[in-house]
């Protein structure tokens, strides 16, 4: 398994198929990371418009059902929670569609889920985010 990282860091899982939100929000929490898990875009909106929660990190299948797509999420996410860093994953051809849609970024990951992959790619986005921060007022 994974080394242990920080147990403030919070993952917020979006994936309409339950199998697979279980199968990487166990492996993320066995890695040490606090998760949330939402089924579909429209839940993990609430989520994320509660200011009481602290979520750094979005995994979200790009083709999780809602009102709105993933990329319209990060979107909104970009602007109202500056703080969250977000890895979509999916299907790279209909991804890339909506992506083009709506902005430059297409998904980051493939499903089906590498655990080892995701966690990796997570610290990294992490790691960055920290990197990226410092010295900024």
């Amino acid at each position: 398994m994974a080394e242990q990282t920080q147990e403030s860091d919070c993952v917020l899982v979006i994936d309409g198929d339950v199998l697979v939100r279980h199968a990487i929000a166990d492996y993320l929490r066995g890695c040490g990371y606090t998760v949330i898990e939402a089924s579909s875009i429209d839940e993990a909106a609430t989520v994320l418009a509660d200011s009481e929660l602290t979520v750094d990190a979005v995994l979200c299948d790009a083709e999780a059902p809602g009102s709105r797509n993933a990329f319209q999420l990060r979107s909104w996410a970009l602007e109202h929670r500056q703080n969250v860093h977000f890895a979509l994953a999916g299907n790279i051809e209909s991804a890339a569609q909506k992506a083009a849609e709506l902005c430059e970024a297409g998904p980051n990951l493939a499903r089906p889920y590498d655990p080892q992959s995701v966690v990796e790619y997570i610290r990294r986005l992490l790691g960055r985010a920290q990197s990226t921060d410092v010295g900024v007022a």
